[in-house]
Parts: structure tokens; sequence; C-alpha cells
């Protein structure tokens, strides 16, 4: 049974549409991202389905309605900017988090420890850095032991060792076979952290699946000869190039994943083509993301 579904969900402010009969099933165990540009919907996603926002039309449910009307005992999450108290330290803030979730008594030890926060967890949070709070912040979210996380642009305003460290801890959360939700605009966040992924623009759902199934199966293969003429036909009457795209000092070809590198050298060869450049990269999701994004 599905940890989450999303019906049909639609938001309106005015005449903006933030969210566009919006349909997504989260499986138990994934980690799930979705991604967009700022102002795609994706706040406005969770904030629906966390019960902070109203949706104009259309359903959620969460664990198939085993826990009715009020399931967020299974849900830790973390929404837009987390706030705690400045002067109180690490542990006495989770604690507040615990009280409101109303849940019994516990020690915090092992939480802080897995978000690297245990040696200064009796200074006041006002001492800390950004990257700390926001450590904190997922810590919050594990109170409890929650069936499902839920990040906010976990990584937003992070240095880059703020964003490493942050991204190491929620992969080590998703390892401890816990379903994440996670809303980011940062590329390499998603592919880094997430099994599966949604692309969302202006409101819109553009694609869905496993990000190897988002990610082109294709090979990426720059080629360059000194007759790029000759090998230009070549590459359009070879059964394995599937396009040709023209750049200043090569052509970058879209090939099918099985092709090596030395049999396609060789049958260039073949046929005359002596190359001067040889470069194969599977294609990145930043690249599949703004071919879906600015094609639809």
């Amino acid at each position: 049974m599905p940890v989450l579904e999303i019906n049909n969900l639609t938001k309106r402010y005015g005449k903006i549409t933030a969210l566009n009969n919006l349909s997504l099933t989260i499986e138990a165990g994934h980690v799930y991202g979705i991604l967009g540009p700022n102002g795609s919907g994706k706040t406005t996603t969770l904030g629906i389905i966390l019960g902070v926002l109203a949706q104009d039309d259309g359903s959620f449910s969460w664990f198939g309605d085993k826990y009715g009307a009020n399931p967020r005992k299974e849900i830790g999450a973390i929404l837009e900017t987390p706030n705690f108290y400045p002067y109180l330290n690490a542990a006495e803030n989770l604690d507040i988090v615990r009280v409101i979730k109303g849940l019994p008594p516990q020690n915090y030890d092992e939480i802080l420890k897995i978000v690297n926060l245990y040696e200064r967890r009796k200074s006041k949070f006002r001492t800390y850095s950004l990257g700390m709070k926001q450590r904190l912040a997922i810590g919050a979210t594990l109170i409890g032991s929650p069936q499902v996380v839920i990040f906010d642009e976990p990584t937003n305003g992070l240095d880059p060792e703020g964003i490493a460290e942050v991204r190491t801890i929620l992969q080590n959360v998703a390892s401890s076979g816990k379903t994440v939700l996670m809303a980011s605009h940062i590329l390499d966040e998603v592919e880094k952290v997430c099994s599966h992924v949604a692309i969302i623009k202006n409101g819109n759902l553009l694609a869905t699946g496993t990000v190897g199934s988002i990610l082109s199966s294709d090979m990426t293969v720059e080629v360059m000869s000194t007759d790029a003429e000759k090998l230009r036909n070549v590459l359009q009457e070879s059964s394995f190039v599937k396009k040709i795209y023209d750049h200043k000092d090569f052509l970058e070809c879209a090939v099918d994943q099985s092709l090596d590198t030395a049999t396609l050298s060789q049958h260039l060869h073949d046929k005359g083509v002596i190359l001067t450049h040889l470069v194969s990269r599977k294609k990145r999701l930043e690249e599949e993301f703004l071919e879906i994004t600015q094609t639809k």
C-alpha cells in the first residue's frame, strides 16, 4: 500500500494556479524528490499534504487512512525555514518538538549523533551556524522515529561544506529505511540522494519515475575529426546514433548506452574517419531537467 497518494491536487492564489491537478504516488521506502524551479509549486504541495494549506480541488491520503484523520505522529517534517528558541540548547529545543507531537519523553543523544550535533548539544541555538541550525531541524524530524520524513529545500542558503554535510545526513536517513520526501531545486542534490523524482513546473507535473528512468539511458559522445563533413555523414548513416548536435569544436551525439568508445572509434576508422577528439559521458539529470522544462 502506498505511503502517500496525491490525486489531482489544485491550488489557486487569485488568478495564479500554483498547482494544477497534481497526482503522485509515494511507495514505502522510496526517497522521492520533488524537483522544480523556484515558484514551481513544491512548497505548496508539501504545505497541503501536511495540513498547513487547504487545496481548492483534489485529495490526498496518508498510509491508506490507516491512522485516520491524524497521521502526523508518523510524519516528521521541515517546511521552509526551521524555527527554534534561541536561548535553549539542542536537546531542550527537540523536547519542545516532542511535546508538540504528543510523544513520551526520550533521550536525544542518538538523534544528535546522527546530525553531528552531539558535541554541541549543550550550546544555545543562537550560537549555531546556519548549517548547524539546519541539521538540528533534520534531527527534529526524527523524533518519535516516524515512518516518513519530509524536507523542504534542506540545503537552501548553505555553503558548500554545509551542503555536503547535510547531504550526507540525508543519505544516512534514507538508508535507514524511512520513506523520504524532499523538495528541491538543486539537481545534483536530487540525483545523489533520491531514488525517485517528480519534475514540476508552474504547478504542472512534467515527468515522474525512478531517477534512472528520468535520466536518459543514452550516452553522450563528443567526437571530432580533421574531416568534419565526412564524420557527420558517417554518423548520420550509423544506426546506433540517435541525435547529432553541432558545437564549435566538436559534434555531440546521443548513442545507445551499450555502445563503448572503442567500438565507435573502430567503426569510424573502418569508414575512413580518423578521430582527433573522443569523450563519452552519461547524460546527467541537469540536461534532462532542462530538456523537459524547456520543451513543455
